[in-house]
């Protein structure tokens, strides 16, 4: 009888252990990612691709990760970069963050700078890290179409089907960068004092200083000046890096020396080169508010200010405070975005629960559906094109 009951317990204990492999293989083949059945497409006949660089500093490894989730797409690119002052442990706990969600891991589009940048936020060795970011962009991936830089504080008010969609009638040469030759209080204050960003050449941390003398404003070039965010197309960015003209390399060796040269240096480039300054389209496509007359940063965002913003056409917003519930809003209204996961687009297949991310499964990437959004943004792209057509508003 013993016997028996020995053998009763070995033939239950193995049914229930073949019962519970079936269920895990059931359950991993619904919520593991299905293989990708076709290939990415680029070109003129598919919709653009962007490259982002999206950077922070110490304890800003949250708000990249969720920023990156908000604009995320298996055909854009994207940098992330901490910079020096954040630790070797955020810098890990990013990469473990980006390694947890299924389509990046086989898409394969997202890198973190592993040697970070020093920054200096008024110096030039901001712009040094944003042309690092253009470099390595370039180096990475042979195919998209606009670069596009944001920052921890940045957060989308499409969705990157709405903005593929809307570029795709965008001719892919255009730069959308605010700029103006009227430089105002600037002048005496940003362009002729001479400072000198130590983040270029110390290991530590420290501040710009200035010299006691100033320098004549150039005349050799035209100087310009406007937003710090833009987007530029690649075909301008290759001329920046590997320009077969010396203009790049001389106006950086100005603006090395220039007070928040990111607010100069790609607006004087292209406006001073013959062969781009007529691909400029005056905005930074970004939502702000400033005082008047404007300090050095616009309002936080909040609550309060969502109506407005969601029915400005913009492509960006900023800035916002960790975690403010006005970004929960846009997750919520835009961009349906569930917790920790990626905003859903036409190549989410997957069903949307609590469960389940519908990002895990995915089809034809080169699809896009366009959302409510896209119609704002079109009208806000129509509307800057005709401005440009007319060309009343380009390099003056």
């Amino acid at each position: 009888m013993g016997a028996e009951k020995k053998w009763l317990f070995t033939l239950f204990s193995a049914t229930l252990l073949s019962l519970l492999l079936l269920l895990l293989y059931s359950f991993s083949t619904v919520s593991s990612p299905k293989p990708f059945p076709s290939i990415i497409h680029h070109g003129a006949h598919y919709p653009p691709a962007f490259a982002y660089y999206i950077s922070g500093g110490r304890g800003d490894k949250d708000r990249i990760f969720r920023l990156l989730l908000a604009v995320y797409h298996p055909r854009n690119r994207y940098l992330l970069h901490l910079g020096a002052e954040a630790s070797e442990e955020e810098r890990l706990r990013l990469a473990a963050a980006i390694r947890s969600v299924p389509a990046i891991r086989t898409f394969e589009n997202v890198d973190v700078v592993g040697k970070p940048d020093r920054v200096t936020y008024m110096g030039s060795s901001n712009l040094a890290a944003v042309l690092r970011a253009v470099a390595i962009l370039l180096k990475v991936d042979r195919e998209w179409n606009w670069f596009i830089a944001l920052s921890a504080v940045d957060y989308p008010l499409v969705t990157q089907d709405d903005l593929a969609h809307v570029f795709s009638s965008v001719r892919r040469d255009l730069n959308f960068i605010d700029h103006t030759s009227d430089l105002g209080w600037k002048e005496v204050h940003r362009f002729q004092p001479i400072v000198v960003d130590p983040g270029l050449y110390l290991a530590r941390k420290s501040q710009i200083f200035q010299a006691t003398e100033k320098r004549p404003t150039p005349d050799a070039f035209k100087v310009f000046t406007g937003s710090q965010w833009f987007v530029l197309s690649r075909s301008f960015l290759e001329f920046c890096v590997f320009g077969w003209d010396n203009l790049p390399r001389t106006l950086l060796m100005y603006f090395n020396n220039v007070m928040l040269s990111q607010e100069g240096y790609f607006h004087s480039v292209i406006c001073n080169a013959p062969e781009f300054k007529n691909t400029t389209v005056n905005s930074d496509l970004r939502y702000m508010i400033w005082d008047s007359p404007p300090k050095m940063e616009p309002h936080f965002l909040n609550v309060s200010d969502y109506d407005q913003m969601a029915q400005s056409g913009a492509v960006f917003a900023r800035q916002f405070a960790k975690d403010d519930s006005v970004l929960n809003m846009v997750d919520e209204k835009i961009l349906k975005r569930g917790r920790n996961r990626v905003a859903p687009g036409a190549w989410c297949t997957g069903r949307r629960s609590i469960w389940m991310d519908p990002c895990s499964q995915w089809g034809d990437v080169n699809v896009l559906k366009p959302g409510p959004q896209a119609k704002k943004l079109e009208e806000t792209i129509t509307n800057l094109l005709d401005d440009w057509s007319s060309q009343s508003n380009q390099c003056k």
